[in-house]
């Protein structure tokens, strides 16, 4: 369910997109990431970062699409939100005593510091890739298909990649099961 909640305004701007045109889904981008952040403090009491963050650049790169009317600005946003998220994890390394990483899943596993700081870094060159990648998407095909690739390949290479940490993370959990 959280899932679903966290990538329901990409879902939105998809299906505007799809059903009027990139101007029209990025006004819904936006509000629709501005009912995600508030919904989530009033479910939670409390915001999410991440949310936080998607919605602050999702309303400066969105309302420049809008005031310009140039959709450049709404193709850097995944860029600027990934990359952002990358120096915030590679940050993490140097900043603080726990990783990014640990300080969201700490409190349900337990793994060696190494473990945290491959797992950290590994979501930053993630992230610094994906940003990357949607440049060269963004820059070299059409709108239509930068769109898709948003919706299906941004969301599908961060599934694999959730699947892939899983078994990178699955000798440790085991071990943490075998000690309880």
């Amino acid at each position: 369910m959280k899932m679903l909640f966290d990538f329901f305004p990409i879902l939105l701007f998809f299906a505007a997109y799809k059903i009027y045109d990139i101007y029209t889904a990025t006004a819904i981008l936006i509000a629709a990431s501005a009912i995600q952040t508030i919904g989530h403090r009033i479910i939670k009491g409390r915001f999410e970062k991440a949310h936080l963050i998607t919605l602050v650049l999702v309303a400066i790169f969105g309302s420049l699409t809008l005031i310009l009317h140039d959709e450049v600005f709404i193709k850097w946003k995944p860029t600027a939100i990934n990359w952002l998220f990358a120096i915030i994890f590679i940050g993490s390394h140097f900043i603080g005593e726990k990783t990014v990483m640990q300080r969201m899943m700490g409190e349900n596993i337990t793994l060696p510091a190494t473990v945290w700081n491959r797992l950290n870094l590994a979501w930053a060159l993630f992230f610094t890739f994906l940003g990357a990648l949607n440049l060269y998407v963004a820059f070299t095909f059409d709108t239509d298909t930068w769109v898709n690739f948003k919706l299906f390949c941004m969301m599908g290479l961060t599934f694999v990649f959730i699947i892939a940490q899983s078994f990178y993370l699955a000798p440790y959990l085991k071990d943490e099961n075998h000690s309880n």
